[in-house]
């Protein structure tokens, strides 16, 4: 089956970058890959491999879309910033390619995934194993990633029967 919209995820971190790509066709999403991009060395080389690594996501899958966590508040700025930096990164690798790019809270994450913005991360990893008919259990920060590609999935599809129902 191919024909549909191929979404990327990704979960920004500068130690581990969760990344998920799924394919969207109608009402049905399919996951195609996902995992976390370990990253080591100072600050701004593990800034490097997370470029690297998702220029080559990005070259191998074709995405048609990312979207992509947004940046919260830490209790400690420093780690805002490098998570800023780590989200920069990952979404500069697409630049190139025009890739349209969507942000979603995390709060609003956990509720398309899960029916609720508090959900434990636990939580989310079993509704996006059952959503996308997964069993081997995977890590948190693709889960997180392929939770973000799944919110926009719903986003999408929540769209499209909107501006149906209003032409017809």
């Amino acid at each position: 089956m191919t024909g549909g919209i191929r979404i990327l995820g990704i979960d920004p971190g500068s130690q581990v970058t969760g990344y998920g790509i799924v394919e969207f066709i109608g009402a049905l999403t399919r996951p195609i890959v996902w995992g976390g991009i370990r990253t080591d060395g100072d600050h701004s080389e593990r800034l490097r491999q997370i470029f690297k690594a998702v220029t080559a996501l990005i070259a191998e899958h074709k995405p048609d879309e990312i979207a992509i966590e947004r940046v919260f508040m830490h209790r400690n700025p420093d780690s805002a910033l490098k998570l800023g930096q780590a989200r920069a990164a990952a979404l500069c690798a697409s630049f190139d390619r025009e890739i349209p790019i969507f942000e979603y809270a995390p709060r609003e994450i956990k509720k398309a995934v899960v029916g609720s913005g508090a959900a434990e991360k636990s939580q989310v990893e079993h509704m996006v194993k059952l959503l996308l008919g997964l069993r081997d259990k995977m890590e948190s920060d693709a889960a997180d990633a392929l939770a973000i590609a799944i919110c926009h999935s719903h986003v999408r599809l929540t769209q499209k029967l909107v501006l149906r129902a209003r032409t017809a």
